[in-house]
C-alpha cells in the first residue's frame, strides 16, 4: 500500500485510517500464515489415519483368514 504524504498524515481521520489499515493487513497475514499451519496439520492426520485404517485392515484380514482356517 503506498504511504500516505507528510501532507496528508497531518489530518487525524487520514492516520486512524492508515493505522487501520495496517492493523488489517498484519491480521490478514497472521491468518493466512494461520490456515496455511492448518492445513498441513490436517494432510499429516490425514496421512495417520489412512495408515492406522490400513493396519485396521490387514489385522482384520489375518484374524478372518485364521477363522476359516480352523473351520
Amino acid at each position: 500500500m503506498a504511504d500516505l504524504s507528510s501532507d496528508d498524515m497531518t489530518n487525524p481521520a487520514l492516520a486512524r485510517i492508515e493505522r487501520a489499515v495496517a492493523r488489517i493487513e498484519r491480521a490478514s497475514a497472521a491468518r493466512v500464515a494461520a490456515t496455511a499451519a492448518l492445513t498441513r496439520r490436517h494432510q499429516l492426520l490425514r496421512a495417520r489415519m489412512t495408515d492406522a485404517l490400513d493396519a485396521l485392515d490387514t489385522l482384520i484380514a489375518a484374524q478372518e483368514a485364521r477363522g476359516t482356517e480352523d473351520e
